[in-house]
C-alpha cells in the first residue's frame, strides 16, 4: 500500500501470475481476493500450493521482496488433476455444480452430472460436497494444461468472474423477493416444468449431449 491507498494495478499484476484455480487453499475465496491480501499484507506471497516456489518467486520479484518457501500449512504442490464423475453413482443433487468455482460441470438436478474436462481447474472443491461421494480427481498427462498455462488461466479466471457476477445478480435479485413468493415461484415453476413434457425432453438429451462432448474432450485432451 501507499499512503494507506490499496494498489490496485499491484493486485491485478499479482493475481495475473496466480494459477487461477480458484481452490482456496490461500485462505481466501479467490485468486484475486489472495492477491489482494498480499498487497493490503493480510497474506504472505507463499500461501498458494497450485502456484508453487515458481509462483513465489514471481510475486518476489514484482514486489522487490525476498523469496520464501512455500508454507505448507496451506498444502503442497501437486501435478494438476482435473475432476471426473463416476455417473452411475451420480444423483443429481447439484451440490457440485453449486461447489464449482468456474461453472466446469454440466447437469441438472435429479440428473447426472459431468465434468467439463477443458475448463476444470482442478480445485478440488466439488469433492467435499458430494453426498455419493462419487468425484475423483485424475492427474493429466497433458503437460501443455499445466497450472503456469497463462491461456487457462486467463479462462478460468473469465469463468470465474462470469459466475461470481451470476450470483450477485441472483442474491440480488432474491433479497428484493419475499420469501413466501419465492418459494411459490418455485413451486409455479416446477409444476410448468412437468406440464411441459417436450421442454424437458429437450433439456434431458441438451444435458445428454454435452455430457459426451466432455467425454469425449477428455478422452481425447487427457488420456493420451
Amino acid at each position: 500500500m501507499t499512503n494507506g491507498l490499496i494498489d490496485q494495478n499491484l493486485i491485478e499484476k499479482i493475481d495475473a501470475i496466480l494459477p487461477q484455480t480458484q481452490c482456496r487453499q490461500c485462505g481466501f475465496s479467490g485468486c484475486k481476493p489472495y492477491a489482494s491480501a498480499i498487497v493490503t499484507e493480510q497474506a504472505d506471497i507463499n500461501q498458494c500450493p497450485p502456484g508453487g516456489s515458481d509462483g513465489i518467486k514471481k510475486i518476489a520479484q514484482l514486489m522487490g521482496i525476498p523469496i520464501k518457501p512455500l508454507n505448507t500449512a496451506f498444502g503442497s504442490t501437486k501435478p494438476k488433476a482435473i475432476a471426473l464423475i463416476d455417473e452411475n453413482k451420480c444423483i443429481g443433487c447439484t451440490f457440485c455444480l453449486r461447489a464449482c468455482p468456474v461453472d466446469a460441470i454440466v447437469g441438472a438436478a435429479k440428473q447426472m452430472h459431468t465434468v467439463i474436462a477443458a475448463e476444470c481447474t482442478g480445485c478440488e472443491l466439488c469433492i467435499v460436497p458430494c453426498p455419493m461421494d462419487c468425484i475423483e480427481m485424475i492427474p493429466l498427462k497433458n503437460t501443455d494444461n499445466a497450472y503456469d498455462s497463462i491461456e487457462v488461466a486467463n479462462k478460468a479466471r473469465m469463468r470465474h468472474q462470469s459466475k461470481q457476477q451470476r450470483l450477485l445478480h441472483t442474491d440480488y435479485s432474491d433479497d428484493k423477493t419475499n420469501n413466501n413468493s419465492r418459494h411459490a415461484e418455485k413451486y409455479q415453476d416446477k409444476k410448468t416444468a412437468i406440464s411441459q413434457p417436450d421442454q424437458r425432453k429437450k433439456a434431458i438429451i441438451q444435458v445428454a449431449m454435452q455430457r459426451a462432448a466432455a467425454i469425449r474432450n477428455y478422452s481425447q485432451k487427457y488420456q493420451k
